[in-house]
């Protein structure tokens, strides 16, 4: 089973874009971020291309 196969029939509700989820990043000036459904979607998305890429290199 491939990790493409058991997520393929999973629907994504996202929530309000810009809606902080309960967590923040500190920058490199001290800040707090909140972060948001945009920023674990993008992460997400980064991670699943990686993926794809080495299960091809393979």
């Amino acid at each position: 089973m491939s990790l493409h196969d058991s997520t393929s029939d999973r629907r994504v509700i996202p929530l309000q874009q810009r809606r902080p989820v309960g967590g923040a990043i500190i920058d490199a000036q001290g800040r707090e971020i909140p972060i948001t459904e945009t920023m674990i979607q993008r992460a997400c998305q980064e991670l699943h291309k990686q993926l794809e890429s080495e299960l091809r290199q393979a």
